[in-house]
């Protein structure tokens, strides 16, 4: 009897060990959502002690890292996800704690400037990216187009089609989802990279009107076609409709009017 009372007690032991590190695992990665980084690199911390929790918190701490990375351009991050990312052990985790380390992998390559690989991981997960959530899935494929935009930028003889495959991936998003911020952007601004204003403009207002669906009711995604439409769409689209030697001022009265009617009937 006492060894199976010892054994038992082992037993609860180790569960109780599991139940804690997945809940530390799972904090750290509600602080993340919340984008509590520094809150969710201790919790992960604290995780990655429990031999059970290492690699799925692994991931945890690298992307927090990741994003720490993003906000203060401090090196120290960047190699501490790195580090990170290289310590887990990808063959235990779980297939959503899989799909995230690869977007950590995307985010490490898009971070350290090699943007035409991190264009590709990030491609590569976009069939497995709907288990972590719609705000998951935006975020991907604004990282994505972010991506493809960096590399047209660097790759002058290859702009238009590059921009063109944003274009072509942002009609096929807002079929699907109607309310992705990231889509109602892109599809917009890279018209504009093209020169294709006309487009541009029109995908503009009918991407404020369709941001109602939006998750934040379209808050940022009417912030980001507003600056858009102000510094970019407007001027250019001016100047093509006036020619290079013509007066555009009308032209841009007429559209910031329209435009601004456009924001008070719709706000």
């Amino acid at each position: 009897m006492g060894r199976v009372a010892f054994a038992l007690a082992a037993c609860l032991l180790a569960g109780s060990a599991l139940t804690e590190a997945a809940n530390r695992t799972n904090d750290a990665r509600k602080l993340y959502n919340q984008e509590l980084y520094e809150l969710a690199i201790k919790a992960a911390t604290e995780a990655r002690q429990t031999g059970d929790a290492v690699d799925e918190a692994g991931v945890i701490f690298a992307r927090a890292h990741l994003e720490r990375f993003r906000q203060t351009r401090d090196a120290h991050n960047l190699s501490e996800a790195q580090a990170a990312l290289r310590a887990v052990d990808a063959t235990r985790l779980s297939p959503g704690a899989q799909t995230e380390f690869t977007l950590a992998l995307g985010q490490w390559l898009f971070l350290a400037d090699k943007f035409r690989a991190a264009a590709e991981m990030f491609d590569s997960t976009s069939a497995r990216v709907d288990r972590l959530g719609p705000v998951a899935r935006d975020r991907v494929l604004d990282w994505w187009a972010t991506a493809i935009d960096q590399q047209a930028q660097e790759d002058p003889a290859h702009r238009a089609a590059l921009y063109q495959r944003i274009i072509d991936r942002m009609e096929a998003e807002l079929r699907l989802q109607p309310g992705s911020t990231a889509a109602g952007y892109w599809l917009a601004a890279a018209a504009r990279s093209i020169g294709d204003t006309e487009r541009a403009w029109h995908a503009a207002l009918a991407g404020y009107l369709r941001a109602s669906v939006a998750p934040d009711r379209g808050v940022a995604l009417r912030a980001d076609l507003d600056r858009l439409v102000d510094t970019a769409i407007i001027p250019e689209r001016a100047r093509q409709l006036t020619g290079p030697t013509g007066d555009t001022r009308p032209a841009i009265d007429a559209m910031t009017a329209e435009w601004e009617q456009i924001k008070v009937l719709w706000n």
